[in-house]
């Protein structure tokens, strides 16, 4: 049975439970750690959701925020309903997919 996995980036959150708001409070944590990246990027980590990130960038991010990588993402799965095969036998209530007739009458 197929699965659709979903993901919630935590970053902000659990920076502001640190104390943390701007991206300018986490910039100096990062370089003292030797992680250099632009303003710009370390904004689309806190304001957006990474689709990749690097293992280094996040074992630092939990570092400062004294969190595990549980903490900062957080997954959820569920379960797909199956799709038909081609061919495959089905119930489908034809009743309800046939056209009604359509009587004609004279205009009068």
């Amino acid at each position: 049975m197929p699965r659709q996995i979903s993901y919630r980036w935590r970053l902000r959150e659990l920076m502001a439970a640190r104390g943390m708001f701007t991206v300018a409070e986490l910039m100096p944590h990062l370089t003292e750690r030797g992680i250099t990246l632009s303003s710009s990027q370390v904004h689309r980590l806190v304001s957006g959701t990474p689709e990749r990130l690097s293992l280094p960038v996040l074992a630092t991010l939990c570092d400062i925020l004294d969190c595990t990588p549980t903490d900062l993402i957080t997954t959820s799965a569920q379960n797909l309903p199956a799709r038909r095969a081609a061919g495959e036998e089905s119930s489908i209530n034809l009743a309800a997919r046939r056209p009604t007739r359509v009587r004609l009458t004279p205009e009068g």
